[in-house]
């Protein structure tokens, strides 16, 4: 049997192929989807248009690679207390939601949901569903009622992130603390 034959052409250049990320990550934060566009992230990233459309087919399957090269700094296992634990939790979820631009992304994301549903489930999977189940768990091992329906009480928790982003004052550096003592207060 013969070796098989490597590929014709030049390798991946990974350089590139970051570059063409950060310009998308760019461009999606501050045009949006719908005003992005192959040929403007080609240019940011200081390459052809057919080079981007040799890694991504399509504007769509491009935001894709976006959102699945967010930086994602995964929460920790395990705290000292439970209560530690969700507030890690929440501290990681803040930390990695205000890095770069992940709410200009999700926006974009949230107004193309008809169009484009895929994408914000993927960013859905990515960074909001597996810190929600972490927490749920974390609040799981707490002294709560048996009562409390722990879905609706990480969704406030996290839902409360969301509902700060968009007042004037904003998402403050201790939220994540303040959030979780109105309704778990520290001992």
């Amino acid at each position: 049997m013969s070796a098989p034959q490597p590929k014709a052409g030049r390798p991946r250049n990974p350089a590139l192929d970051q570059a063409i990320l950060a310009a998308a990550a760019h461009s999606l934060g501050e045009l949006g989807y719908a005003r992005m566009s192959l040929e403007s992230v080609a240019a940011a990233a200081g390459t052809t248009t057919p080079s981007l459309r040799r890694r991504y087919r399509n504007k769509a399957e491009l935001v894709a690679a976006v959102i699945g090269s967010l930086r994602v700094v995964e929460p920790p296992a395990a705290a000292a207390t439970p209560r530690a634990h969700a507030l890690a939790i929440l501290e990681n979820f803040h930390d990695n939601l205000r890095a770069g631009p992940a709410m200009a992304i999700l926006g974009s994301l949230l107004a193309e949901e008809g169009r484009h549903p895929e994408l914000l489930e993927s960013f859905k999977t990515r960074i909001v569903e597996p810190r929600r189940a972490l927490l749920r768990k974390a609040l799981a091992v707490g002294d709560f009622p048996a009562s409390t329906d722990l879905d609706v009480l990480t969704g406030m928790l996290i839902g409360s992130f969301y509902g700060s982003y968009v007042t004037l004052a904003g998402i403050p550096d201790d939220w994540p603390g303040r959030v979780l003592s109105a309704i778990w207060p520290p001992e």
